[in-house]
């Protein structure tokens, strides 16, 4: 559901296909950059109703994915 929203959330910030995001795609691959970052994570704080703090960059959208989940409990 994270996964689906996420993905969701970044083809319309960058404007591409949500069907060319995989777990396995790169935030670099897409374009994205520490301010659309935060801007997406805002934007996917308010649609979950919870504060997102990444401890640590995350590389990927998988990866970014199974990290909220982890704090959603």
């Amino acid at each position: 559901m994270v996964f689906e929203k996420l993905k969701a959330i970044i083809a319309d910030h960058m404007d591409c296909a949500e069907e060319d995001i995989t777990r396995e795609t790169t935030f670099a691959s897409l374009g994205i950059d520490s301010l659309d970052t935060v801007e997406m994570v805002m934007e996917l704080e308010e649609e979950l109703g919870m504060e997102i703090e990444l401890e640590e960059k995350v590389e990927t959208v998988g990866a970014l994915a199974d990290y909220i989940e982890s704090k959603r409990g």
